[in-house]
């Protein structure tokens, strides 16, 4: 048991049919701290977040605050308790002003009206802490998403919360709004309140975190303190096998003649003069910081950056697509790094989104929309893939970040492409989804695709990719093999466009 625990929880229990979610889950957070949970998707992380937030009765086990056991009965009585949460999705209405967002249900009244002056002088303190400065009276519609998060965050500050529970806050967010936030919450700790915070960003975790739970299968299998622990230790609690699992190995390739994607002297948004060559059979990734053009280069390849200057030849021996349509019936294809903006209708079915790119992208497909036709292409990528749901009626947005992912990938797949053009396709997944997908990306280039992978995650390039194009300012600073790097030199690579002295040693 943490010394002078906040809050603790002990055997609890919760199934939903004959599924089990948690299962003598424990838990003891120390007063003050960052303590983070973190495990695969199914682990019960959420539900035990959602239990300690009073949406979800457990079904046995016990929750102390303070020492002293207490009944969560409703999102009411946790705050009540103290106790806030910021859900990965955010509950925000866009329309509505900031203000009133920030007040929901929560309006101060003077003389039997609201007070927009009052809620103005209670929200800007908390607003200037979070370095958040917006007009509060402009409908939040017209702020970024990673000022909405932070609109989500102050709502619940609000509440002066001395447990605050954050699932996934960052998931939508860049790099910059990331780290933004991450000092917030630095700030928040050091005024005394206590976070769990629960993440797929294991980086981040140890960046941010004091403490950390794993849990799988519903139990807690390790908590110790985050200067005791390290990220292979936390990968090999969270799947039960050693990191190295994760990247599964090349597949025999299939026979056939080879084919190649030449990129020649490619000009374009942040680009310019980039060539290589692409083939069959292997992966190739592509690194690089945030802005050095690595998103311009899948852009220029599938049609929604136009070239100044340059040329690339697919292999179908045409030129580049002059639109994301005329891509996708070249059996080339995209998956966003924004799944949740770019690569899905989170309001449609997985049928739905399974047909959305096939019906008029394929020559053989139908012009038209048919339902029966659409879930028959839901049930074979829900098969193919392992999509964690019912049928092809269940809404994308039902389903975990990873599943979600795989229905982006599943779409293209219906599209029989030969390009594959991955623009950081574990984002906000899990371990297991990851794996999962670099499963899936092993079997892309058997099968005589050509793939061109960009990520942020550097142990991802080195343990996946044949080759690496490192970009740098616009222009290509390297081709490497993956073999010959590790993360260091990488790192080096693409934030200077200098070889590390050591890595060529």
């Amino acid at each position: 048991m943490t010394a002078n625990p906040l809050i603790a929880v002990q055997n609890l229990t919760k199934s939903y049919g004959g599924v089990v979610a948690l299962e003598d889950m424990s838990l003891s957070v120390a007063m003050g701290t960052i303590h983070a949970v973190v495990g695969e998707n199914g682990a019960g992380k959420s539900t035990l977040m959602k239990v300690l937030a009073g949406a979800v009765r457990p079904d046995g086990g016990q929750i102390l605050l303070d020492g002293a056991s207490v009944n969560i009965a409703s999102p009411a009585a946790a705050r009540a308790l103290g106790i806030g949460i910021v859900y990965q999705e955010l509950s925000l209405f866009p329309e509505r002003s900031v203000l009133a967002n920030l007040f929901v249900n929560r309006e101060p009244i003077r003389a039997g009206l609201i007070s927009l002056p009052a809620m103005e002088a209670r929200a800007r303190p908390v607003l200037d802490a979070l370095g958040l400065d917006v007009d509060l009276r402009a409908p939040l519609g017209r702020l970024s998403i990673g000022e909405q998060q932070l609109v989500e965050l102050a709502r619940v500050l609000l509440e002066d919360p001395r447990l605050l529970i954050l699932d996934e806050p960052n998931s939508a967010l860049n790099k910059r709004e990331s780290e933004r936030l991450f000092t917030v919450l630095g700030g928040l700790r050091q005024r005394g309140i206590t976070m769990l915070y629960v993440s797929h960003r294991l980086e981040e975790v140890f960046a941010i975190s004091d403490a950390i739970t794993i849990t799988r299968n519903g139990r807690d299998v390790l908590t110790r303190a985050v200067a005791d622990l390290t990220l292979p230790e936390v990968i090999e609690g969270m799947i039960g096998q050693s990191p190295a699992a994760l990247f599964p190995p090349a597949l025999p390739r299939r026979a056939g003649a080879e084919r190649q994607l030449q990129v020649t002297g490619l000009t374009g948004g942040r680009l310019a003069d980039i060539s290589f060559t692409a083939r069959s059979g292997e992966i190739v990734g592509i690194a690089g910081l945030e802005g050095s053009g690595v998103g311009d280069l899948l852009g220029l390849l599938f049609g929604t950056v136009k070239a100044r200057q340059g040329m690339a030849t697919f292999p179908d021996g045409r030129g580049l697509p002059a639109s994301p349509t005329a891509a996708a019936r070249r059996g080339i294809c995209l998956v966003p790094a924004d799944r949740r903006h770019q690569g899905l209708m989170l309001d449609q079915t997985i049928g739905f989104n399974t047909s959305a790119v096939a019906v008029g992208a394929r020559n053989d497909a139908p012009l038209w929309f048919s339902p029966r036709a659409a879930l028959a292409r839901a049930a074979r990528q829900i098969a193919a893939l392992r999509i964690k749901a019912a049928s092809g009626d269940v809404v994308a947005n039902t389903l975990s970040g990873g599943n979600q992912q795989k229905v982006v990938i599943g779409k293209w797949l219906e599209t029989r492409p030969e390009v594959f053009l991955l623009d950081d396709p574990t984002r906000g997944v899990d371990v297991g989804a990851k794996r999962e997908i670099y499963t899936l990306m092993r079997q892309m280039s058997a099968d005589g695709g050509i793939v061109l992978f960009a990520s942020t995650e550097l142990p991802e390039l080195i343990g996946l990719c044949d080759r690496i194009l490192v970009i740098y300012r616009g222009r290509l600073a390297g081709d490497v093999a993956a073999s010959g790097m590790d993360s260091r030199a990488l790192l080096h690579r693409i934030n200077t466009g200098d070889i590390l002295a050591e890595a060529t040693a």
